[in-house]
Formats: structure tokens, C-alpha cells, sequence
């Protein structure tokens, strides 16, 4: 399904093949997560000859998957942790198309309950579809959620929840901070654990130092944005099967030399391109995750302006998070969901068990009679994190642990208060170099892997324009409210004022 009222950017004119140029531009994309690869492919879909640098020795990125091996020798896939494609990540979903027309290796989730301290918990199955109906039914189902808190809402102040329009929700909420917006227009304390610091925690950062646009965003890609309904699908199989290694086939197919394990350490400007490592370029997308992207600026001193530069210098991360997956040698009890997430349980943000949705780890359990189970925390060292698992899932405390991995990682962008005006957009000041990733700015409601994806295809168009060649066609969820009569009066000077909700 797609909203009827999704957003269509038609691709832009040109060729369709570089051939027809006389010589085919060479583009080297530095990073092979899901950004790159979208680069790459928009590229190497047109003919360009395209080199991926990749420091890891996989794909995927921060969505990727590598060989790991339990103590009795069992081969596993391990990962970063649970991921979720909504139905409304348009352009992520195109570059997974590409292999995969029907999305079969894509499986839905029933559903994801959030359970709180007191064991109150929300679900999203059988909601409505359509907004704002879809957000009325959650709230008014909500065991947090009484219908006289909806009486208590300060209308004005939450108007932009209901009206974004990117960039104007930033010229409203950038310089509050999640908490306080959420405080600002009297939304019920109990239900922000599970209405709202669950998916401000997707960016792995505390309500408090989250810029309230980003979280407006997120209510209106999710929510109040689009009909796409508020369920998603996860991959049938560890990522790099389900995903990644078919198309890196598929971009092998089309010629391009994809480096795995090779660190970028080196980018100049050579005459009308570029030199990368010893190659000449004549465009690059810079792809990389925050600490990529700023070391390769920082050694590359005659590249851009003052100005952007200190943009990029400026990005920062989030704080570490933590994920850790243990193979149990008995199986969780079995009305478990295959995801859980959790609200006002610190460090614990969420509950994944792996068996109930991806083929690896349901072979082996059938194998062995265990589970597979892993658990993440977000802006925490996780200390705490398996005492957690064991009250939630007392079967979970007598269980014998088959093996374990844990990891902590500190490379997420931080979306901070104030932070918008400053992010640096696709296109820079370097004619033929163009950035791309979740923490690059693209003005559309995305977020997470879908801004990821979208801003990958708009570097691939951006360069793919300059040789006049066709461009790809991109997609959002609408970039305004739902309500016309909502969207004229949230024109006028927002009521949420700089100072007024600290």
C-alpha cells in the first residue's frame, strides 16, 4: 500500500545512460551503509562507474550483520540490534525493491507492545489507518492515556504535532527540547514513557537533549502524517542475507567495485574531480557515519567554506548505547511478542526475541529447544540490563546462557536543541562532492534509515543532474497536516516561544 497522499518528486529529466556522454563520470561513494548504497545504486543505475569504500568488512552500516560463533562452534549472524521498516520508508524500501520486487524478504510484526513501570501497556494492532483517527484510538485505548488528558491539552502549543511541514517545524520547535515541549502542552506524564520517549529513544538520545521538531517529525511520519498504518516488517533473515548481499550482487552486476574493510584517509580536490586514496575521482559522496565524516573533512583543510566546515565539525553523537543477545537454552514463554519496548524501565529500552520473526535464529532454536534473545539500552553503560530481562521474563532468570555477545557503540547523530539551522544539506560549496546519511538535511518529514535512503538517491540525483543525466524519483509521506484548516492557522507565529516552555 501507498497513501494516496504521499508525496511523488518526480525524477528529474537527462539521459538514462552515461554511455551517451562519450566517457562515463567516475564516483567513489565513502561508506557503505544504507545511504551509500542508495548513492550508489541511483548511480551505477545510469551507467556511472562507481567504487563504495566501506571501513567495516560488511554492508549495511549501522543496519548490517557480520560472523560471529557460539562457544560450541555454532556459526550466528550477530547485528547491531533490532530494526524497523515501516511501510512508510518509501525510498528505503525502493532500494530494497531493486533485489527484492515483492519485498518478500520483508516480514510483518503483529505487533509491539510498550509496557511501563506499573505493567500498563499499549499496542498498536487493529488501530485505524487514517489520521488523526489512528492517533485518537491509541490515545483513548491508552491505559496512560485518560479521555480527560485529551480535555487538558493545550491545543495551540501542540498544534505543530498535527501540522508539520519540514522546514517550518524546525523554525518552530528547534530550540525546545523534547521534555519540554511535551511538558509545554500538558501531555500526561504517564503516557510519555510510552507515547513519546520510545521513539525519541530510536535516536538513541534522552527526551531532554532531543530537539522537539525531530520528535514532531517522527509523530507525523509515524502518526499523524500518513495512512501507511503504524506496524512494520523486519527482514525474514539476518541482514546481510536478506538485504545486503543481494545487492551487492546486484550492484556487481552493474560494475560497481565495492572495498570492503578500506578506510578512507584522504580526499583532495583534483582540477575539475577529485583524488581519493591515489584514484581520481570526478565526484564523491561522503556517506559516513558523524566521527567518518569529520575526520575526512578535517584532513582535507582546502575543502569548502569556513562556514561548512564548521558545520560538519560541529555534528555530534549520541550517547552509547548498549545491545546484548544471549542464546538461552529454553525457549521464553510463548505469548512473548517479537518485540517489546519498554518505558520508565532504565537502563532496559527494549526486548527483542529473535526466534519469533528471523529464519537464523528459529533454526537453531528448533535445534536446540532454547530462544534467542536480545535486549538494548540506550543513552547507558547497561548495567542492569539482564536483571531487567528477568523480571520482565522470569523464565528468562533460570535459563543457562549458550552464548552472548554484547556491544557498545557511541556513532548515532545527536539531533540537539538548536541544531537544525547549523546541519549541512546534501549539496556543498564543493562543486561534484555531496553528503549523504541520517544526520545530513534533506527537507522532507523522514527519518532514521528512511532520511538515510532519501538523502543517498538526492546526492545520487544531485551529481546524476550535473551530467545531465536522469535522476530517481523519491517519496514522503505528505509534507504538511492532514487538516487544511489546521495547516492555515499553524502559518501564524507558533504560540511555543523560545524560553516559554523551560
Amino acid at each position: 500500500m501507498i497513501d494516496h497522499r504521499a508525496q511523488l518528486l518526480p525524477a528529474p529529466g537527462g539521459l538514462l545512460d552515461a554511455g551517451l556522454l562519450g566517457r562515463r563520470p567516475r564516483a567513489a561513494v565513502v561508506g557503505g551503509g544504507i545511504a551509500g548504497l542508495a548513492a550508489a545504486t541511483g548511480l551505477a543505475e545510469r551507467g556511472v562507474e562507481v567504487t563504495v569504500f566501506e571501513r567495516e568488512a560488511h554492508l549495511g552500516g549501522r543496519a548490517g550483520g557480520w560472523p560471529e560463533r557460539l562457544p560450541d562452534g555454532t556459526a550466528v549472524t550477530m547485528s547491531r540490534g533490532f530494526h524497523a521498516f515501516f511501510r512508510q520508508y518509501y525510498n528505503l524500501r525502493a532500494l530494497l525493491s531493486r533485489t527484492d520486487p515483492g519485498l518478500d524478504r520483508l516480514v510483518p510484526v503483529p505487533d509491539y507492545p510498550l509496557v511501563d513501570p506499573h505493567g500498563r501497556t499499549d499496542t498498536f494492532a487493529g488501530l485505524p489507518r487514517t489520521p488523526p483517527w489512528n492517533a485518537l484510538a491509541f490515545a483513548l485505548r491508552s491505559p496512560t492515556f485518560r479521555a480527560r488528558d485529551l480535555l487538558r491539552l493545550d491545543g495551540r502549543q501542540a498544534l505543530p504535532l498535527a501540522t508539520v511541514s519540514v522546514p517550518r517545524v524546525y523554525e518552530q520547535l528547534d530550540h525546545l527540547d523534547a521534555a519540554s515541549f511535551l511538558g509545554a502542552i500538558n501531555f500526561p506524564a504517564a503516557a510519555r514513557h510510552l507515547a513519546f520517549e520510545v521513539f525519541s529513544r530510536s535516536f538513541f538520545a534522552d527526551p531532554a537533549e532531543l530537539s522537539a521538531a525531530e520528535l514532531a517529525t517522527m509523530f507525523h511520519l509515524y502518526f499523524l502524517g500518513s495512512s501507511e498504518g503504524l506496524l512494520f516488517d523486519v527482514p525474514a533473515e539476518p541482514f546481510p542475507q536478506a538485504l545486503w548481499d543481494p545487492l551487492a550482487d546486484y550492484l556487481a552486476g552493474r560494475r560497481v567495485d565495492i572495498r570492503c574493510g578500506t578506510e578512507v584517509s584522504g580526499l583532495t580536490r583534483d582540477g575539475g574531480g577529485f583524488r581519493l586514496d591515489g584514484s581520481r575521482f570526478d565526484a564523491v559522496v561522503l556517506a559516513c557515519d558523524v566521527p567518518g565524516l569529520r575526520r575526512i573533512v578535517a584532513a582535507a583543510p582546502d575543502l569548502g567554506t569556513p562556514a561548512w566546515r564548521a558545520a560538519i565539525d560541529g555534528l555530534r553523537t549520541a550517547p552509547p548505547f548498549v545491545v546484548r543477545r544471549l542464546w538461552l537454552d529454553r525457549p521464553v514463554a510463548a505469548d512473548r511478542p517479537a518485540f517489546l519496548g519498554t518505558g520508565g524501565l532504565r537502563p532496559l529500552d527494549n526486548i527483542s526475541v529473535l526466534d519469533r520473526y528471523e529464519g537464523e535464529a528459529r533454526r537453531w532454536t528448533r535445534r536446540t529447544g532454547g530462544s534467542v534473545v536480545e535486549v538494548h539500552a540506550y543513552a547507558s553503560d547497561g548495567a542492569g540490563l539482564d536483571k531487567r530481562l528477568h523480571e520482565l521474563y522470569p523464565e528468562t532468570a533460570e535459563a543457562r546462557v549458550l552464548g552472548e555477545v554484547t556491544l557498545t557503540r557511541q556513532d548515532c547523530p545527536l539531533f540537539p536543541v538548536g541544531g537544525f539551522a547549523s546541519r549541512p544539506p546534501v549539496v556543498t560549496p564543493e562543486p561534484g562532492l555531496v553528503l549523504a546519511g541520517d544526520t545530513i538535511r534533506v527537507d522532507l518529514p523522514v527519518a532514521l534509515m528512511e532520511r538515510a535512503a532519501t538523502t543517498g538517491w538526492t546526492a545520487a540525483n544531485e551529481l546524476l543532474g550535473g551530467w545531465g543525466l536522469a535522476g530517481h524519483p523519491l517519496r514522503s509521506v505528505p509534507n504538511r497536516g492532514r487538516l487544511p484548516w489546521l495547516d492555515r492557522l499553524a502559518a501564524a507565529p507558533t504560540a511555543v516561544r523560545p524560553g516559554s516552555a523551560r
